[in-house]
């Protein structure tokens, strides 16, 4: 056997074992679990572990959104989403009655909502659809930051969560600081609509935003429903320091002339009726220390 055959036939087949070897194992890590949660209600929902696709169901659970998420994530709004100004450029979904069809077709991960905004049937259908629909329930300001803070875990947005909600507890500790001590707070009626008389109840975030302002919410009495329908004759008896529902001007030609004999109230006496900015008002989103610092102008007369 010449010698150069027989010095290339060991290399040949220690190639030749090579080739027929089996590939080298290759790992694929598997996909993280769901995340199993419970919502503000204390309803059991499945979310997956980095939602890609959000979509909120109230105006104020946007906010929230556009405050902690990667913004690219959020896949539409509801016609009464205008804040911030970004989200007008996401397609509407309406909320109201909610266009199933669309939303589905959007095929979201997880939609976020506030109690008393989605219907529970609404949100049986969606998860019918493979789609979670995630309630928040807030009666007091530390539960706006709580909520934030809630929507990070959720979306694997911890650190911007936190961030947030030290930053917003920073200013309420210093709207805090410039309310005046009273012996007596000012009572408050807010009212949300005219005919009939409905008004901010005692479970609801106005109670906390009021007090945190240096004030008291007028109605004491906690109501089976968070905004009760009130009675002259129960505002006459409440008798408020303060009115909100619309510059003195607006209610005097309207609220007034439909119900004269609440001229008598001491807010209506001393002039105390105010308009207030009806998205912070009613919004518990990342807006609400300002909210309580445009409570606190109002009750300094500023």
């Amino acid at each position: 056997m010449p010698f150069l055959f027989r010095r290339l036939t060991p290399l040949l087949l220690a190639a030749l074992a090579a080739c027929q070897s089996d590939p080298p194992a290759t790992t694929t890590a598997p996909p993280a679990a769901p995340q199993q949660l419970r919502d503000d209600l204390g309803r059991p929902l499945q979310v997956a572990a980095h939602p890609r696709r959000i979509m909120a169901l109230a105006a104020s659970s946007t906010e929230m959104l556009y405050a902690v998420a990667d913004t690219a994530t959020i896949v539409a709004r509801t016609q009464v989403c205008d804040y911030p100004a970004a989200a007008l450029r996401k397609p509407v979904v309406s909320s109201y009655p909610l266009d199933m069809e669309k939303l589905v077709a959007l095929h979201p991960d997880v939609v976020f909502t506030v109690e008393g905004i989605t219907s529970q049937e609404d949100a049986a259908r969606l998860a019918s659809f493979g789609i979670p629909v995630y309630y928040q329930r807030f009666t007091t300001v530390e539960d706006v930051f709580r909520g934030l803070q809630d929507i990070g875990r959720i979306l694997g947005r911890q650190p911007q969560a936190r961030r947030l909600t030290d930053s917003l507890r920073r200013e309420l500790r210093a709207v805090a600081a410039a309310t005046q001590p009273r012996q007596k707070p000012p009572r408050v009626l807010a009212i949300t609509w005219q005919d009939p008389i409905y008004a901010y109840g005692q479970n609801t975030l106005f109670t906390d935003k009021i007090r945190l302002a240096g004030g008291q919410n007028a109605v004491v009495e906690q109501f089976a429903q968070p905004y009760p329908a009130l009675t002259r004759e129960y505002i006459l008896k409440l008798n408020p320091d303060v009115l909100i529902g619309g510059s003195f001007g607006k209610l005097d030609s309207t609220f007034f002339r439909n119900y004269p004999e609440l001229k008598r109230i001491r807010a209506y006496q001393q002039r105390r009726v105010y308009g207030i900015t009806g998205s912070l008002m009613e919004r518990p989103g990342p807006r609400v220390v300002e909210s309580v610092r445009e409570l606190q102008r109002l009750l300094k007369g500023k």
